[in-house]
């Protein structure tokens, strides 16, 4: 009977020590998301009445602007992307019944980009685009996440499906920035081509620098510098010097946009935007933005500094991007595939300490989330997530590194008691 009574008890303590988020649910809880987002789109499509949804919005909303940023580009008249009026009625030539005003802020290499795309009709391009860049997203994860419950996690994953539906490219940049990530270390060259392709958004380069600084990456550095300018002087070659210049004056537009609200500040994960969601002055907003952005690039430049691990300096990495750029959308979160999944790997590999998977779940949801709960109780969650994934990552590299100093100092004394 005491066997029997130990055995129970040691049962029951098994379950009570058995975290909440195990294979099972881990198995069954993506597929429930990944079937309501399929409904969703359905539903959503088939609402539509030629080609705009019940919101006044066209399918895809976001691609139309590429679509006809192209379109003026192929007419011949690419400057004309700048200037709001003419854009709107290039958008009307893809989707007429289109009401959405957009505003063009690229510069000419991602301009260069999207440049073929009106030569199909609207919706052959967007499909053209989207399922090109998802392939190179898709591709570039693979080499991450390889199980079958990843796999489910990961078409599951909020942000792919965000993206998808706003018909935008953050495929595009977090295949980029992935591909960058895992070529540092050898194949420093290639990662310099990556990061300079980024030009087509450079604010989410901004930390490729303080990065590859910190291990002293002057290869990758240098080869990243010359990418991004040849890659913007061909853009501006093929679409005209103008381009160029009215991508520079509108920079100030822009920064406008942001500080008086005339971007969705609820779509926003920023700091900067979160604080103007509440009401906060726009010198006051940039102030703690400003303040957050160094903490984050300190443990940027920390976790590249002090730790061997590539997955975790790709977490810290696209991790604290959104929070040094005050500008970025829920689309741009797409991104998130890469630290969850790199987390993922070192939690399964070495055990998970207290909270990261609480944190990785929150940021698997996070796109999905993000301007529901802003929109509803003026609260912007996403800094707090973003902050919780830095912080996991720093725990981690910090807990790394005192591990490899104590291996080293071991290794050093059993070399020394040897030779006595």
């Amino acid at each position: 009977m005491p066997k029997k009574n130990e055995m129970r008890q040691t049962e029951r303590d098994g379950k009570k020590n058995r975290h909440w988020l195990d294979r099972k649910r881990l198995t069954i809880y993506p597929r429930i998301l990944l079937v309501l987002f399929l409904v969703i789109s359905l539903v959503w499509v088939l609402m539509s009445k030629n080609m705009i949804d019940r919101t006044g919005k066209p399918l895809g909303c976001d691609f139309i602007l590429f679509w006809a940023a192209s379109h003026l580009a192929l007419t011949g008249y690419p400057q004309n992307v700048f200037n709001i009026p003419l854009l709107f009625k290039a958008q009307q030539i893809a989707v007429p019944g289109s009401t959405s005003v957009n505003a063009w802020f690229y510069p000419p290499s991602f301009y260069l980009v999207v440049l073929p795309l009106a030569l199909l009709p609207y919706i052959a391009a967007y499909w053209v685009f989207m399922l090109s860049t998802l392939s190179a997203y898709l591709l570039v994860l693979r080499r991450i996440v390889r199980g079958n419950i990843e796999m489910w996690c990961l078409v599951a994953f909020s942000g792919l499906w965000i993206n998808l539906i706003q018909g935008q490219n953050a495929f595009l940049t977090a295949a980029i920035g992935g591909a960058a990530l895992l070529c540092v270390d050898r194949r420093p060259v290639v990662a310099g081509l990556f990061i300079g392709l980024l030009a087509i958004k450079p604010h989410l380069a901004i930390l490729f620098p303080v990065a590859l600084i910190a291990i002293g990456a002057w290869r990758t550095f240098f080869t990243a510098a010359v990418t991004a300018i040849t890659f913007t002087a061909f853009g501006t070659a093929v679409l005209g010097i103008g381009v160029l210049n009215e991508f520079l004056a509108n920079l100030s537009k822009a920064r406008l946009f942001l500080e008086n609200g005339n971007v969705p500040w609820a779509k926003m994960p920023s700091v900067f935007a979160g604080l103007r969601l509440l009401g906060v002055p726009v010198v006051g907003a940039y102030v703690v933005h400003i303040a957050v952005a160094v903490l984050a690039v300190i443990a940027v430049w920390r976790v590249w500094r002090i730790c061997q691990d590539g997955q975790l300096r790709g977490a810290a990495f696209m991790s604290a991007t959104f929070l040094v750029s005050p500008y970025g959308y829920d689309y741009d979160l797409a991104w998130l595939a890469f630290p969850i999944a790199w987390l993922a790997m070192v939690g399964l590999r070495n055990g998970w300490l207290r909270g990261e998977r609480e944190v990785l779940v929150a940021a698997w949801l996070l796109p999905m989330l993000i301007t529901p709960i802003a929109t509803a109780l003026l609260v912007q969650v996403g800094p707090i997530v973003l902050c919780g994934l830095l912080w996991i990552t720093l725990r981690r590299a910090t807990a790394a590194s005192v591990t490899g100093a104590l291996a080293t100092g071991s290794s050093s004394t059993s070399c020394i008691e040897s030779a006595s």
